[in-house]
């Protein structure tokens, strides 16, 4: 049968399509095989820094990043848990929070160490309005560093607008006032499960 004959045939075009549509698969299943390495290795290159960021300079001389754990605390999903050792013990762990912004969720990446008290935060991700919440960022101001060395205890957890010891942004109080709260329910989780926290046993995790 000869190409010209061939193209006559009523099943060409639809094999022509399959064929084009199983190569561009191939293609596309090739590219993501090829790129799933690279993007993992900047992902935990991104979280090995904002672990330390969290953390004070030489707090911790264990990889935070292998060192971690899953916290069942009843939300429906496991708290994903980094521990932070020095000389084998438990010094601090470092965690994720999720606040209700004014334009979405507002996650938080915090540290405390074993008596309850902030080492650092920061806004790991947020939709906030530029230029008025997204002054939550350290890159644009340190508002955030307002929450180091505080406890549950010793702090008013609100903005000053609402009686508070935390200032809120002109024309952007609800992301402070998210983030402040989202915090301090991380100081609660922290509270409640403090032993499974802190406790020496290390799992590693994939991710």
């Amino acid at each position: 049968m000869s190409f010209a004959t061939l193209k006559e045939h009523p099943l060409y075009q639809p094999l022509l399509l399959g064929l084009m549509t199983l190569l561009a698969s191939a293609a596309l299943a090739w590219a993501s095989s090829a790129t799933r390495g690279a993007i993992a290795e900047a992902e935990a290159r991104d979280l090995r820094d904002s672990l330390a960021q969290v953390l004070p300079e030489n707090f911790a001389d264990n990889d935070l990043l292998a060192d971690n754990t899953d916290i069942d605390i009843g939300a429906g999903k496991p708290l994903r848990v980094y521990r932070a050792r020095a000389g084998g013990a438990v010094k601090g762990v470092v965690f994720t929070v999720i606040g209700k912004g004014y334009g979405g969720e507002i996650t938080v990446l915090m540290a405390v160490d074993e008596d309850g008290r902030i080492l650092g935060a920061r806004v790991l991700k947020h939709t906030e309005t530029p230029g008025l919440g997204d002054k939550i960022e350290i890159a644009k101001s340190d508002w955030i560093n307002g929450f180091g060395g505080k406890t549950l205890a010793a702090a008013n957890w609100a903005v000053k607008k609402d009686g508070g010891d935390f200032d809120q942004f002109a024309g952007a109080t609800i992301t402070p006032r998210a983030v402040v709260s989202a915090v301090k329910r991380g100081l609660e989780i922290f509270a409640r499960h403090k032993a499974a926290l802190l406790a020496q046993k290390t799992e590693e995790h994939d991710g």
